[in-house]
């Protein structure tokens, strides 16, 4: 077969003109590259900033604060579950970003998901687990959910004027700008979120120690904080290798890193190495893979079988051993090469006033302290309004 001639057409034709102008294209303006940015990046940026991606004082994203608010508003305090699809239609109203990420909100603020210290969601029905990366979560026609009774502190007052509301997307119906939530719950749950330029990734600590904290500094501001909060608190459990450096740093600045290190038993009867709890920045199956990488490496040649017995009990992952195998010493090296052992970074970033501010625990709590006495100040004057339009 003889060879294909070459399309020498775009040759024949010469140079492209960069001048040309396209017929019945307008006219071309010449835009530095600079102004371009500003004038089309800059307010997606600024969307993601504030609207999409980073926490406020009240501890919620808008995503967050949307649903939330939604299935109040749906009496789902104090009524009977009801079917998640419903919820997720309900708040489309107020979300315009469609079922599939008000979904996705949902599942995450949910007790079976697992992901938070203090879930906001009672649910029923199989919504998958922070821990599993491929345990998917059933449709949103097939599980029910109510708000937890945690929730009665988010929504306490809030009919009292004590924070500000705004239109919605359409401006059909009214929303609150934050919630006036009575105890500091942006420390209380784990909240991470990447914007442009810019992220927020922030740790629990148990409430308990959170409020103790917080009336302290209320009675004295130069309270020495780590005599109160002692470390953070992770839902999935496992130990902190603690350093009270670091865990200074993160106080002080708002930015460090906490290390975590994952729980086993040894099974001597069955010769096998039980893993209950794990980090919160892996998977099971993350370690999994990583161990038979190793393995087939020839980097670890301990280790007879290795399975995910994860049931409804919860998380459990089983290391069958070789015969003469010291477990405590194969877990020191599994920690030091697989995600058993792993950071947890923390970047307190929070919008406080529309604007981004990286604070530490002190600062953070000053600024809660601010904002929840500023409610209670518009309560008590919503109610003296109220006895005085009485009386006259």
């Amino acid at each position: 077969m003889a060879p294909r001639k070459k399309n020498d057409s775009q040759s024949k034709r010469g140079p492209v003109n960069p001048n040309a102008v396209i017929e019945n294209a307008g006219v071309m303006v010449e835009q530095p590259i600079t102004e371009t940015l500003e004038k089309n990046y800059m307010p997606y940026a600024m969307s993601v900033i504030l609207s999409r991606a980073i926490p406020e004082i009240d501890g919620f994203k808008p995503s967050h604060r949307k649903l939330l608010y939604t299935m109040y508003k749906m009496g789902l305090l104090t009524s009977a579950r009801t079917k998640s699809a419903n919820v997720v239609g309900q708040t489309m109203r107020l979300n315009p970003h469609g079922d599939a990420a008000i979904y996705e909100t949902l599942v995450r603020l949910s007790r079976g998901y697992e992901a938070l210290l203090y879930p906001y969601v009672d649910s029923k029905g199989n919504f998958g687990k922070a821990y599993s990366r491929d345990m998917a979560y059933a449709a949103s026609r097939y599980t029910e959910v109510k708000l937890e009774k945690i929730c009665q502190e988010l929504f306490s007052d809030i009919d009292k004027d004590t924070v500000d509301f705004v239109d919605n997307y359409d401006a059909t119906m009214k929303e609150p700008k934050l919630l006036p939530v009575t105890y500091p719950g942006i420390l209380v749950n784990a909240n991470m979120g990447i914007a442009v330029g810019m992220a927020s990734s922030i740790c629990p600590f148990n409430l308990g120690e959170v409020c103790e904290t917080t009336i302290a500094l209320m009675n004295d501001p130069n309270h020495d904080i780590s005599s109160t909060l002692t470390a953070p608190d992770f839902p999935g459990g496992g130990y902190i290798l603690y350093n009270k450096a670091e865990l200074d740093k993160i106080y002080s600045t708002g930015r460090g890193s906490v290390t975590v290190r994952s729980r086993y038993t040894y099974d001597k009867q069955n010769n096998c190495i039980d893993i209950t709890e794990i980090p919160p920045t892996t998977t099971i199956e993350a370690i999994m893979d990583k161990v038979i990488d190793l393995i087939k490496a020839g980097r670890i040649r301990e280790i007879a079988d290795m399975r995910d017995e994860t049931d409804l009990s919860g998380l459990k992952i089983t290391i069958d051993l070789k015969r003469g195998t010291d477990p405590d010493k194969l877990m020191q090296k599994l920690f030091r090469l697989t995600p058993l052992e792993d950071n947890f970074s923390c970047n307190f970033n929070v919008l406080v006033g529309g604007m981004p501010k990286v604070m530490g625990v002190g600062e953070l709590l000053s600024e809660w302290i601010a904002f929840r006495e500023d409610c209670v100040k518009r309560r008590i004057y919503f109610d003296l309004t109220k006895k005085k339009e009485k009386l006259h």
